[in-house]
């Protein structure tokens, strides 16, 4: 089968890697793809909103399967446009994107399906959501309801705080906003597999989204993320699928608007049981790079199963070892930060068992691999147990090189507490 990959970050490469590793692929494409899928398939110079031209491209090329990686190509509605012309592509209508389009969507359709999570009202004026805040009081969550690559979240300890929040996205065009209580407990990355109402769960995984030391510092797009979760049961899944996901497709499906390809529900595990953050409508980056690394099965069977809309006998097997993807960023991410610094070290970091570096923000400039992005690189490791995992991925952290490296050095200490 010839398949593009639409997208250019980590997540991308890992998927590349993964698909590269199929018995069935043929032609690999990835648009725009980064200095590391290359050595997966071949980059396309086109970039992932420009839907017009990937469409024509698959079309020229004769793609079997699209496959999308980032949330702006779906909220674009790529899939609608390559369904329209009979292409077969993974991941979720425009309409049903939503759930991560709009925050203010997934919150109303949560209540809808009496799916659990924070209490929460709407607005779309400031003077309306700070008097809520004053009323509410602190501590209280802000959230910008578009879609900001995970950077759209305050969490406000103050009411000082929730209004400068709010001030800071109503002054920037922002249109709508979610304010909801604040929830304690540990977060947790869950995927699902989709066709309409039919889904299979990846195990869970957990994403660390502050840029500094102890959760603090600002929020990112996702700076590590770790497998097994120590804390996690079968039975908890169970509870997860039947009241979170399953609701949730049914709703949609019920609306007209089914939902296909990655469901990725952010939860948060309270003291009267876990309840949805937030929902993304793709892969979670970190998390798909550690997923590729642990899945067993052949991730194109997974991802034609789902855009065809048929699970039926659907095998998605992940090893029990310990994994973690530590990402090492540019200096000054997620604010503004260098580009085109010279890197050096991945074939060193490369020959320590069980890593596996994936290129996010990396291109190549006059034959000399440079950073293009605040997230620079997924570094994997899997081990016999997460400490394992997690002291690989380190050390491989230490031999890449690049001006103004950063990593926080404490990815998954408190699973292991």
């Amino acid at each position: 089968m010839n398949v593009l990959l639409v997208g250019s970050g980590g997540r991308e490469h890992a998927l590349a890697w993964k698909l590269k590793q199929s018995p069935r692929i043929g032609k690999l494409y990835i648009a725009p793809g980064n200095g590391g899928t290359s050595q997966c398939g071949e980059n396309v110079d086109m970039a992932a909103t420009d839907v017009e031209k990937l469409l024509a491209f698959a079309q020229e090329k004769e793609i079997a399967l699209t496959v999308v990686g980032p949330e702006n190509s779906l909220d674009l509605g790529i899939v609608d446009a390559f369904r329209a012309a009979g292409l077969k592509i993974f991941g979720p209508t425009k309409a049903a994107a939503q759930t991560e389009s709009s925050k203010v969507f997934a919150k109303n359709l949560m209540e809808k399906a009496g799916v659990p999570t924070a209490q929460f009202k709407t607005f779309s004026d400031e003077p309306s959501a700070v008097a809520y805040v004053r009323e509410r009081g602190a501590p209280i969550v802000v959230k910008d309801s578009a879609l900001v690559f995970g950077k759209g979240v305050t969490i406000c300890r103050s009411v000082q705080e929730a209004e400068d929040a709010l001030h800071d996205i109503f002054s920037h065009q922002g249109k709508e906003v979610v304010i909801e209580d604040f929830l304690e407990g540990p977060e947790v990355s869950i995927h699902a597999v989709c066709a309409g109402s039919d889904f299979v769960l990846l195990p869970a995984s957990q994403d660390h989204k502050r840029v500094g030391e102890g959760d603090t510092g600002k929020m990112t797009g996702g700076i590590g993320a770790i497998y097994p979760l120590p804390f996690m049961t079968q039975k908890l899944m169970d509870e997860i699928g039947e009241t979170i996901v399953r609701p949730i497709l049914q709703v949609l499906a019920d609306a007209g608007t089914p939902f296909s390809g990655l469901l990725y529900p952010g939860l948060i595990l309270t003291k009267s049981g876990p309840k949805v953050l937030e929902f993304n409508s793709r892969f979670g980056d970190p998390e798909c790079e550690l997923y590729m690394r642990i899945l067993q099965d052949d991730i194109l069977t997974i991802l034609e199963a789902s855009a065809s809309g048929d699970l039926r006998g659907l095998s998605v097997v992940c090893g029990q070892m310990g994994c973690v993807n530590l990402i090492l960023c540019s200096d000054g991410y997620p604010d503004e930060y260098k580009k085109g610094l010279p890197i050096t070290g991945i074939e060193e970091a490369e020959k320590i068992d069980g890593v596996v570096v994936f290129h996010a923000g990396t291109t190549v400039k006059n034959g000399q691999l440079v950073t293009n992005g605040g997230r620079v690189f997924g570094v994997t490791a899997v081990g016999d147990t997460l400490k394992e995992a997690l002291e690989t991925a380190y050390e491989a952290a230490d031999k890449i090189e690049f001006e103004g490296k950063y990593y926080r050095r404490d990815i998954g200490a408190k699973a292991l507490e």
